[in-house]
């Protein structure tokens, strides 16, 4: 089964997506997500300029070995756009070999170890009563399990709050990406949220009980004396994790925020490598492993990721934002069923614009997901629609303390 046509689609229906689409000389097509929001014409350029041309006539079926040969051929190794690339590559291939076989993706990954995937939604508020009114939206939707962000007082604008203005009209917790020529300035005082936040987890077990299972992602904002402090003051609140409370770059930083609380610690949505969980997973620093299929070399290393942290009673809690393609929220969904350390997973729903460019057989019912029976990932690519969809420039937000230090978003 050779690769006879290698394209990269680029498409933005309700925001920039970069799509690997493979064709072997049997007619079979694979797909794989290449998305790095705000840089994804970055990785467009690798994959045209440097991968697509090593693709074309090699065997689909060897998949771990086109995998290493990709990675160390380059001899630069590692990070976001690289992984990104490989990622597209990998998980376009396992696409390929599950269609070859009539199975579904995750049959080949060892077959079912659940019938239903638990998922959690985004919801948001500038106050209490609006953050109680989005809570109950999800829960609406079917959703079992709720992340909760909010504004803080004296803040106009900070991550993952709905109803924030933004410049481009859409919902800011649904890409928060904005399309303009230059990155939105947002704010941001630690010491102001970790004063508020513990009130609104306060207000919200009040409201909805002890059983909701609650999440909150700190979004890399904390130093690890002040994400072990907030860690210990959302103790009585038992949230099911808190995410990225410091820049794990460092990892040792993480044993002082386990050293002081026992709330749940999830990390990695910036994470491309094993290498980057190495301390993280054989200390038991974390909990949960965060990193997304798109941005960590494809399905076969996150496996292997996720199979290290079974050894150590760490569980998956894959990255599943909107800027994730509905490609690899399926081949996500496809890893999710078959492993057994499944923990969570994301799940923000994309637009119908979205939908009619990705054709997709994934489910979502009583806050579960499943990734469907159709042989390989089960998502196809409506070239037509895309095309009518170009790619527009936007970027992320980032944060300026009071005295205008650029600081971690």
């Amino acid at each position: 089964m050779k690769i006879d046509r290698a394209e990269v689609v680029v498409t933005s229906p309700d925001r920039n997506f970069v799509t690997l689409r493979l064709t072997t000389d049997d007619g079979l097509v694979g797909l794989g997500d290449a998305t790095l929001n705000g840089r994804e014409l970055a990785v467009v350029a690798y994959l045209q300029e440097h991968v697509v041309p090593l693709l074309l006539g090699s065997d689909a079926h060897r998949i771990e070995d086109t995998w290493q040969f990709l990675y160390r051929s380059a001899y630069w190794r590692r990070g976001p756009v690289t992984m990104a690339a490989i990622a597209a590559v990998d998980v376009a291939l396992w696409d390929l070999k599950a269609k070859a076989a009539g199975l579904p993706l995750y049959q080949l990954l060892g077959g079912a170890s659940r019938d239903k995937i638990l998922a959690y939604g985004h919801a948001s508020g500038r106050d209490l009563p609006e953050l109680f009114d989005s809570i109950r939206k999800h829960q609406a939707l079917g959703y079992q399990a709720i992340r909760v962000q909010t504004a803080i007082p004296g803040l106009k604008a900070i991550y993952g709050v709905a109803a924030q203005t933004q410049t481009s009209g859409k919902r800011y917790d649904y890409e928060p990406a904005q399309r303009a020529a230059r990155p939105a300035e947002e704010d941001w005082d630690t010491r102001a949220y970790l004063r508020h936040l513990p009130t609104v987890f306060e207000g919200v077990r009040a409201e909805f009980g002890p059983e909701l299972p609650l999440l909150h992602d700190g979004h890399h904002r904390m130093t690890p004396i002040q994400a072990a402090k907030l860690g210990k003051s959302l103790e009585p609140f038992d949230l099911f994790w808190l995410e990225d409370c410091t820049p794990a770059e460092n990892q040792d930083a993480l044993r002082l925020v386990r050293s002081h609380t026992t709330t749940p610690l999830a990390i990695g949505e910036v994470f491309n490598t094993v290498w980057d969980y190495q301390t993280l997973i054989k200390d038991q620093l974390i909990d949960y492993v965060r990193s997304a299929v798109t941005h960590t070399g494809g399905i076969s290393p996150m496996k292997k990721i996720l199979d290290y942290a079974a050894q150590y009673q760490i569980k998956s809690g894959i990255h599943g934002p909107t800027d994730i393609s509905p490609v690899g929220m399926a081949a996500a969904l496809h890893l999710d069923l078959a492993i057994h350390n499944f923990g969570i997973q994301e799940y923000m729903q994309h637009g119908d614009a979205t939908n009619s460019v990705f054709e997709q057989s994934f489910s979502f019912s009583d806050g579960y997901l499943h990734p469907g029976n159709k042989p390989g990932l089960g998502v196809d690519l409506n070239v037509d629609e895309a095309g009518k969809y170009p790619y527009q420039t936007a970027y992320l937000p980032f944060n300026r303390l009071a005295d205008g230090t650029v600081h971690d978003w």
